[in-house]
């Protein structure tokens, strides 16, 4: 049996020569290339260069020193097959058994204050990588040590067995090779894609393509420095006026595929308002009467609205304090009326696929950063099997913005808004309650006595939502605990005059005045008791897929309302994007 041949190539030399003593003790052939052959043989422990063995010399400055085919093939040969043993005789190659190497240190060249591309150039190993890929390839006889801290249990296997490594330890070295390797090449074109295709190269170093830009932070304002990239093609976006931070990117990339979505399954303008990567509100350009106006706080606006200032309109109306910060996506160029509203309102930024120029300016002077058809809800399994158009409408927004949720969810719409929503709960019943709250909000917002509340002049905007959320949760003579009277002390202070509360029979009667609710839950109800509830806010028309034990309950149940249930056979769920359309974003402190 022919003595074994280990090739040691490395940059980090941490426990180089205990490791270099035990091989030759254990009778293993050393090769070496460069300073790490230096480095064993003076400390008096025999090996050969490399060189040596290839008859050609170390060349370009070190830039080629391994790679050959005596050195390749050596590593690659599988000896037990007839034809690469031939090969290997026929070219007088030794097989190669143990390759240790690791690479040089090319994250840590370019941290340093002052590493040019030229330097960051120099440390791209070619040869190290190449050794560790050739030896992690052939893993089936060939052992990689790529880690320092792997060099005592390789030995002890090695003396142990008589150079009869177990295949578990290969195949776990193996592994460890690949993934240095991984993530030493994504560091080098993480480098080469900040120096070359990122939204801040510099002019002279720009290859014209934008791969990458950078964050204002990451999740927490702590995660600095943070970037968000593309390996492929460029970004699918353009930040026009500062920097979003990494959940402002994810707010503003789930809205614009949702706004794109309703615009093409409705035929109408979208907009929506996202907080923390789920949908606060959304909504279509459909006219606005006066009430609404008001209940979304337009009413004082001179501009004339038009369909995108609508669905924008109704989008953060449905519910102004969740969308208080809100990143804001709309379907369409921003026009000047749309940009007016938002001017008003504290948001982080916005997203759309152009700018009205106008409405840029607007803009920048703030500071601020196909499912729709008869077939979708054709099954019809109640009594009750009419929808009306309007009603489709809502069930197809409802339906998708359940999409750009976290699972449990369940979302209520009406007159193309949405009017609630319950997501990421753990439980069914409680997403269906959540959602019809925040409805049964919205409708209490349209009462007589909200709209003629007496605020006084100058009264901030933010300070009204709130002070109508906490009006329309007391009630006339319901004893207040000591937090609602302190609030309502605050909220006194606002009114110009008296404001008396809703009596329980006004808030009865009132909600019982809404209807036409549609209401699409991202998965099947397993109990009537969503139906129970989700009637109590208005409902009338129901989307869910099928697959409960309980579902002719549900229906059951449904017909007693002469309510219609639509099985849905859709996936609400978002598994991957594809064809995002190119968009601007515009990103700022609110």
């Amino acid at each position: 049996m022919s003595q074994p041949i280990a090739l040691l190539s490395v940059f980090d030399k941490t426990g180089l020569i205990p490791l270099a003593q035990r091989l030759v003790g254990a009778g293993v052939r050393l090769l070496g290339s460069g300073g790490t052959a230096k480095k064993i043989r003076e400390a008096g422990i025999q090996i050969e260069d490399v060189s040596d063995l290839t008859k050609a010399p170390e060349m370009l400055g070190g830039r080629v020193k391994t790679l050959h085919p005596v050195v390749h093939g050596g590593i690659l040969a599988r000896t037990k097959l007839p034809s690469d043993a031939e090969d290997l005789k026929q070219q007088s190659i030794d097989p190669i058994s143990i390759v240790v190497c690791n690479l040089y240190p090319f994250s840590e060249t370019i941290a340093k204050e002052g590493c040019t591309i030229a330097d960051a150039v120099e440390e791209v190993d070619i040869g190290g990588v190449t050794l560790l890929r050739a030896a992690a390839k052939n893993h089936e006889r060939v052992s990689i040590l790529s880690d320092p801290k792997d060099y005592d249990e390789f030995l002890d296997a090695w003396t142990k067995d008589g150079d009869k490594i177990p295949q578990a330890l290969r195949s776990k070295l193996a592994l460890k090779a690949f993934e240095m390797t991984a993530k030493y090449d994504a560091a080098i074109s993480d480098y080469f894609r900040q120096q070359y295709a990122s939204t801040d190269s510099p002019a002279e170093t720009s290859a014209g393509i934008v791969q990458r830009t950078t964050l204002r932070y990451g999740a927490n304002p702590h995660q600095k420095p943070a970037q968000a990239f593309v390996t492929e093609g460029e970004l699918p976006f353009k930040a026009l006026c500062g920097s979003p931070g990494y959940i402002n990117l994810l707010d503003a990339l789930n809205a614009y595929a949702l706004v794109s979505e309703l615009a093409k399954a409705l035929d109408l303008p979208a907009a929506t308002s996202f907080k923390h990567v789920s949908p606060a509100g959304a909504a279509v350009g459909l006219p606005m009467d006066e009430t609404e106006r008001k209940v979304c706080g337009v009413d004082d606006l001179s501009v004339e609205l038009t369909p995108l200032a609508c669905a924008y309109a109704r989008a953060r109306g449905a519910d102004r304090m969740s969308s208080f910060g809100d990143f804001i996506a709309v379907s369409h160029p921003c026009d000047v009326a749309t940009a007016k509203i938002i001017s008003r309102e504290v948001s982080d930024g916005i997203i759309a696929p152009g700018y009205e120029p106008a409405a840029l300016t607007s803009s920048q002077k703030e500071g601020r950063q196909v499912l729709h058809s008869p077939a979708l809800f054709g099954e019809r399994v109640t009594k009750n099997t009419e929808v009306p158009e309007e009603a489709l409408r809502d069930l197809t927004l409802a339906t998708l913005a359940l999409k750009y949720t976290q699972s449990n969810s369940v979302a209520y719409a009406k007159g193309g808004s949405l009017i609630g929503i319950g997501a990421g709960q753990q439980s069914r019943i409680h997403c269906t309650r959540l959602a019809g709250g925040k409805a049964d909000i919205w409708w209490m917002r349209h009462h007589p006595k909200v709209l003629a509340l007496p605020f006084k002049k100058g009264t901030k905007r933010a300070d009204k939502a709130n002070a109508i959320e906490l009006y329309v949760s007391l009630t006339e003579g319901q004893e207040l605990d000591e937090v609602d009277a302190i609030e309502k002390e605050a909220f006194d202070k606002l009114m110009e005059g008296p404001a008396p509360l809703l009596t329980a029979s006004e808030k009865k009667d009132w909600a019982a005045k809404l209807s036409g609710v549609a209401c699409s839950s991202d998965a099947f109800f397993p109990f009537p008791d969503n139906v129970h509830r989700a009637r109590k806010s208005g409902v009338s028309y129901l989307a869910a897929p099928g697959g409960s034990v309980m579902d002719a309950e549900c229906v059951k149940a449904a017909d007693g309302y002469g309510m219609v249930v639509c099985r849905r056979d859709c996936d609400c769920s978002i598994t991957e994007v594809r064809g995002f359309v190119p968009s601007q974003v515009y990103v700022g402190l609110g």
